[in-house]
């Protein structure tokens, strides 16, 4: 990794590899998260500073009133970190679920084409089936020939 290298990108190494951005994004989730647990401090304090703010002529609510915008947009910065660092997490997921796709890829189209194959090849002929001789049956021989209800011969239909 030269920085005087024009080519040079400080994240390519780390984007062609999956357990580099699996690390990387690790790294940026902590940082995240430690960032995360200081702005629900902030909020917190900021929330009882807001709220004990009182103006003369103040009615009981007026102070919360007042620091309700305050609280929302903190709020809305804590959920959109959240948001983030669960985005982070999935990402790693889709980049190791990315390099597995390639792996397999070749696999697969292997195994597709023997299929293709397969079904394009004109099928073995079988052996031709020797008809059924009407004397060699044995003693049951009326069971094994199929007659119709009005051709019974000398048996009862059911």
């Amino acid at each position: 990794m030269h920085s005087n290298d024009p080519n040079h990108a400080p994240l390519r190494d780390v984007a062609q590899n999956p357990e580099a951005t699996a690390r990387y994004l690790a790294d940026v989730q902590r940082v995240l998260l430690d960032i995360g647990r200081n702005l629900e401090t902030l909020a917190l304090e900021t929330r009882v500073h807001c709220r004990d703010t009182h103006v003369d002529g103040d009615r009981f609510y007026d102070a919360w009133m007042r620091a309700q915008p305050v609280e929302r947009a903190l709020k809305n910065v804590l959920k959109h970190v959240e948001d983030v660092t669960k985005g982070l997490e999935k990402s790693t997921f889709k980049r190791r679920a990315h390099d597995e796709a390639v792996a397999n890829t070749a696999k697969k189209r292997k195994e597709k084409e023997l299929e293709k194959k397969r079904k394009n090849a004109p099928p073995l002929q079988a052996a031709p089936k020797n008809p059924p001789q009407q004397g060699g049956q044995g003693q049951n021989s009326s069971y094994g020939v199929p007659t119709s209800i009005y051709d019974l011969g000398n048996r009862e239909s059911a």
